[in-house]
């Protein structure tokens, strides 16, 4: 089990992971100090760049489609990265992704869009965590809502991890509630960054 997982499905509760776009180190820091069980980055390179800020487990959102960009993720010392079923449906690829992020020791979080693409993925790999990402122009309440809907055909024993902009406590735990493991979340670069990871991981 990499550190990812362990973070995820070991923590109190759901784990809230800010998804940080501006100043990384500053912003890892700050999650680390707010309780954060987790942070994401954009690329392997932020990784990096985390990695010397915080010793949180970091997620490379991606997402990745190709088995070089594996070699990156590694050398950035990323803990997990995203994996997109629609960018890797073809040619061994999300075969090959995966079980080379299982030798590495990596996590992989494989992205799907719905129920068919679900099912589809399932049936070729054995996916430890599965990405229910926010789709494009979605609001959180529709990104939450397809998070509910789409949650009771994941296999049990499977890590859940959703995404969405910024939320409510109250939407956290319902999100708890139903067996979510884990949230990314976009929250602005602010002055006010760490008070609004704090909010969402308070118990």
């Amino acid at each position: 089990m990499s550190r990812f997982s362990q973070a995820i499905s070991e923590g109190d509760g759901i784990s809230v992971i800010p998804s940080l776009h501006g100043d990384v180190a500053a912003l890892a820091a700050a999650s680390e100090s707010a309780g954060a069980e987790a942070i994401a980055v954009a690329t392997a390179a932020d990784a990096a760049t985390a990695r010397g800020a915080s010793a949180l487990p970091v997620v490379v959102r991606g997402p990745l489609a190709v088995r070089e960009g594996l070699e990156g993720i590694q050398a950035s010392g990323a803990d997990a990265f995203v994996l997109e079923y629609e960018n890797a449906d073809g040619d061994g690829v999300l075969e090959a992704l995966v079980e080379d992020a299982q030798l590495a020791d990596i996590d992989c979080l494989l992205d799907v869009g719905d129920e068919e693409e679900l099912e589809r993925a399932l049936e070729r790999v054995d996916p430890d965590i599965v990405f229910i990402t926010q789709q494009r122009g979605a609001s959180e309440e529709e990104a939450l809502e397809r998070t509910l809907d789409l949650l009771p055909d994941v296999p049990a024993g499977k890590l859940v991890v959703a995404e969405s902009g910024h939320v409510s406590r109250e939407q956290v735990l319902a999100l708890e509630r139903a067996g979510v493991d884990a949230l990314v979340v976009r929250i602005p670069a602010s002055p006010d960054f760490g008070d609004a990871v704090r909010d969402l991981v308070e118990r």
